[in-house]
C-alpha cells in the first residue's frame, strides 16, 4: 500500500500521482539540440562517444557519454539517428560547450554541426498512458526499444516522437516540434489529459529512479564507472576517449566510490553537498536530495566510498547541525 501523499506539498504530490498513474508533462525547451551532418557524422560520433553510433539504423538511437582522456564524464546526451543528420539532445546550456569538444576532435572528417535549439521544442511525456496518448494525437507510437523514433503529425505540424529511457520510472515518449509549434503541441498533450509537472514532482519521480542528473550528481570530476552506466556504454565498440580507463576499471572490479541511494529518516530534506558519515568519518557527500512521494520520506543520491555501499548499510547525513540517520539503498529506490 503506498504511503499517503502528506496535504501540505499541494501540487507536486498531484503532479507526482498523475505521473504515476496517467500522464505527466515535463517542459524540456531548455535543452539543446545539435544536428550532425556529413557523410562521415556516424563513424566521426562512434570514435568519440563512450556507447555503439556507427550500427545504429535511422529511426534509432542511444544515451551516451562523452569523456575525456581519464574516463571522467565530459556530458551525457542522447543520439538520435536519422535518414540525413543525427541529433544530440544535451542538457541545458552546454550546445555550444559539446559542439566545441567534438569540433576539437574534427581533423579531416566529414562532419558538421549546427547548434538548432533555438528552432525546436522538446516535450517528455511520462506515465503508464504517455504512448496511449501520443498515439491518439497523432496516429502513431514509436518503437518499445529506447530511443526508437518516428515522424507524425498533431494537428498537421510535424513532430518526432521518441521513447524515452525512463528516466523517471515510467515509460515516457519525448515530443520533438519545431520551437513556433511548441506552445501548441504543449497545449495540445494537456488537453488530451497530460498533466504539467513543477521540479518538486520531477525531483522525486528522477530520484527515486535513480537517474543521475548532469551538472548535479555528474560532472567533470565524476568516472563512468562511478555512476549507473550500463546505459551509456558498449564494451565491443572499439576505441573512444576515456575507454582504456573505463575498460580498466572493469577488469579490476572496482572504482574507490559509487552513486548510492539513500533513504533518510525524519522530514529534513538535506541540501546538496551534505556530509555522509560512517561513525566519525566523512565517507561520501550527497549530490541531489527531494522528499520521495513514493516512499513518503527524504531520499538522496550520494558519491559514498565503495566500502559504505552496500544495500542496507547504516550511515548519517550531516544537515548544518542535525545528525540524519539513513540508510543506503539499491537504484532505483524500491517504492
Amino acid at each position: 500500500m503506498p504511503t499517503p501523499l502528506p496535504s501540505h506539498f499541494g501540487d507536486a504530490a498531484a503532479e507526482y500521482a498523475a505521473t504515476r498513474e496517467r500522464a505527466g508533462l515535463i517542459d524540456r525547451r531548455d535543452w539543446g539540440v545539435l544536428e550532425v551532418t556529413g557523410r562521415d557524422r556516424a563513424t566521426f560520433l562512434h570514435a568519440l562517444l563512450s556507447n555503439e553510433i556507427k550500427a545504429l539504423a535511422s529511426g534509432q538511437g542511444c544515451a551516451a557519454a562523452l569523456l575525456d582522456l581519464h574516463g571522467k564524464v565530459q556530458v551525457v546526451l542522447l543520439v538520435w539517428i536519422l535518414d540525413e543528420r543525427i541529433l544530440l539532445v544535451v542538457p541545458p546550456g552546454m550546445a555550444r560547450k559539446v559542439a566545441e569538444a567534438l569540433d576539437h576532435y574534427l581533423f579531416s572528417e566529414k562532419a558538421y554541426f549546427r547548434d538548432q535549439s533555438e528552432e525546436t521544442a522538446l516535450l517528455l511525456l511520462a506515465g503508464p498512458d504517455a504512448h496511449a496518448l501520443v498515439e491518439r494525437l497523432a496516429g502513431g507510437r514509436p518503437g518499445p526499444a529506447p530511443w526508437a523514433h518516428v515522424g507524425a503529425t498533431v494537428d498537421g505540424a510535424p513532430v518526432r516522437l521518441v521513447t524515452g529511457g525512463a528516466e523517471t520510472g515510467e515509460p515516457e515518449v519525448w515530443v520533438v516540434a519545431e520551437a513556433a509549434q511548441g506552445s501548441a503541441a504543449r497545449d495540445r498533450l494537456v488537453a488530451a489529459g497530460a498533466r504539467p509537472i513543477g521540479l518538486a514532482a520531477l525531483e522525486s519521480l528522477r530520484i527515486e529512479a535513480g537517474t543521475p542528473l548532469f551538472g548535479h550528481d555528474v560532472d567533470e570530476t565524476v568516472l563512468l564507472p562511478e555512476i549507473p552506466s550500463a546505459n551509456l556504454v558498449s564494451h565491443t565498440k572499439g576505441c573512444y576517449p576515456g575507454q582504456e580507463v573505463v575498460v580498466r576499471i572493469r577488469d579490476r572490479g572496482h572504482v574507490n566510490r559509487l552513486l548510492a541511494g539513500l533513504v533518510l529518516e525524519g522530514d529534513l530534506v538535506p541540501e546538496r553537498g551534505s556530509a555522509v558519515l560512517a561513525g566519525d568519518a566523512e565517507v561520501g557527500k550527497v549530490t541531489s536530495a527531494t522528499h520521495s512521494f513514493g516512499l513518503g520520506r527524504p531520499i538522496a543520491l550520494a558519491f559514498v566510498r565503495r566500502q559504505h555501499c552496500e544495500v542496507g548499510t547504516a550511515v548519517t547525513v550531516r544537515a548544518g547541525d542535525r545528525a540524519i540517520p539513513a540508510r543506503v539503498s539499491a537504484l532505483p529506490f524500491d517504492r
